[in-house]
């Protein structure tokens, strides 16, 4: 039986890499009990990365390949997705495609090339999940501004909903609702621990424990105390305790279900 940790399920470690300050972030985390870290790929500039650290830390980092919407060039990205499949026959393979998705808010101000990008970020969303459904992968949601947009993109994927996770879950109840009605679920960042943050610990009470998942997305969104800081993997347990506070529950308790439900979504 594996002694349960806890586990950061998604955070951006390149610049921990080129800054040669990754294993202090490791170190930091194990003495926090976070005992896992999965990096999330962004780009084909990422992906080679992500393998290469797997590799040397088997144990400690699992890793995801996918173009994100912000990565998507017009007329660019197609040859990119290419290799996303060759890494799924790597000895350590990623544990999912992400992340993948739609984002609305960082579009150009340009109404006509924005439209454009928009088509563009769908088709590569569409593409990428067409290739989580044969490989019956997991995959990893980045929605920002374009919510009912992502739903209907992913329903009509045939991928399993069982297996997708909406990353960085900021919406409120109503969204969560319909996720989980499908089948999905939402993973909570350092925003639960923000004062203003009610619609997101509401979300987080509607999905409750089954489907639970939190992540640091480290190096974005430090949780309270850190908030305004550069966030890492070893401030897991403030979000875990910020979670187990809106849901009632101890913080063993709240480690031991979150360490199972990510372990079995990601295969881990």
């Amino acid at each position: 039986m594996k002694s349960k940790y806890f586990i950061d399920s998604h955070c951006h470690i390149e610049k921990a890499i080129h800054g040669g300050y990754l294993n202090d972030w490791l170190q930091n985390a194990h003495k926090e009990d976070v005992g896992r870290v999965i990096a999330v790929g962004t780009s084909s500039q990422d992906w080679l990365l992500y393998q290469k650290a797997a590799c040397e830390h088997p144990e400690s980092i699992a890793y995801t390949v996918g173009l994100h919407p912000c990565n998507i060039e017009i007329g660019a990205w197609v040859s990119v997705l290419g290799d996303i499949e060759n890494f799924f026959s790597n000895e350590i393979p990623p544990v999912a495609i992400g992340e993948i998705g739609l984002d609305y808010f960082h579009l150009p101000k340009d109404a006509s090339v924005a439209e454009k990008l928009k088509s563009e970020q769908k088709e590569a969303f569409s593409a990428q999940l067409a290739l989580a459904a044969q490989l019956a992968c997991p995959v990893v949601v980045h929605s920002r501004g374009a919510f009912e947009d992502c739903l209907s993109v992913v329903d009509h994927s045939g991928v399993d909903w069982q297996k997708v996770v909406f990353h960085c879950f900021a919406e409120g109840s109503q969204e969560m609702r319909a996720l989980n009605e499908r089948g999905g679920r939402g993973s909570f960042t350092g925003v639960v621990t923000y004062k203003n943050a009610d619609n997101v610990r509401e979300a987080l009470l509607e999905q409750g424990l089954d489907r639970l998942m939190i992540e640091t997305d480290a190096p974005y969104l430090a949780p309270v105390p850190h908030r305004g800081k550069p966030n890492e993997p070893a401030y897991i347990p403030h979000i875990a305790e910020s979670c187990a506070r809106v849901l009632s529950v101890g913080i063993q308790d709240i480690k031991n279900i979150l360490f199972d439900n990510t372990v079995a979504f990601f295969n881990l």
